[in-house]
C-alpha cells in the first residue's frame, strides 16, 4: 500500500523537523515584499515631485557688468569654465594656477570700467 500525502502535507516543513528554517525563509519573504513595497511607493513618489529647472548659460553673451555682479561663487565658476574653454582652444591640458590668477585679476580689472563688453572679448584682449 502506498500512502499519499496532500499538497500540505507534503511541503510542510515545520513537520518535517526543519522549522526553525521555515520560520526564518517566511520572515525573509515578508521583510523583502515590505521592502519592495516601501521602495515601490518612495519611488512613484519622487517620480510625481516637480523637477528643478536647470540654468543654462551661454558664456559667450555674459558681459563684464553681468559677471562682475554676480557672488563669489558664480564668478568662480564661470573664471573656471572661461580658463578651461580658452586652454582647450589653445590646446593646453596643463593648468598654470600662477597664470589663471594673474589673467583672472587682469580681466576684472578690465571689466570694472567696461561694463558693456562681453566677457569672452575682455579674456582674449587681456588674458595670455
Amino acid at each position: 500500500m502506498v500512502q499519499v500525502l496532500s499538497w500540505r502535507n507534503r511541503h510542510d516543513w515545520s513537520q518535517m523537523g526543519n522549522w526553525k528554517t521555515v520560520s526564518v525563509m517566511t520572515n525573509f519573504r515578508n521583510l523583502s515584499r515590505r521592502t519592495i513595497t516601501i521602495a515601490s511607493a518612495l519611488f512613484f513618489l519622487a517620480w510625481n515631485l516637480p523637477a528643478r529647472a536647470q540654468v543654462v548659460l551661454d558664456l559667450t553673451l555674459i558681459t563684464c557688468g553681468q559677471y562682475m555682479g554676480q557672488d563669489k561663487d558664480n564668478q568662480d565658476v564661470i573664471a573656471a569654465w572661461m580658463s578651461g574653454y580658452f586652454n582647450a582652444a589653445k590646446n593646453q591640458s596643463v593648468l598654470n594656477l600662477t597664470r589663471f590668477d594673474r589673467n583672472r585679476k587682469a580681466v576684472e580689472k578690465y571689466c570694472k570700467s567696461h561694463k558693456p563688453e562681453t566677457l569672452m572679448s575682455a579674456i582674449q584682449r587681456n588674458a595670455y
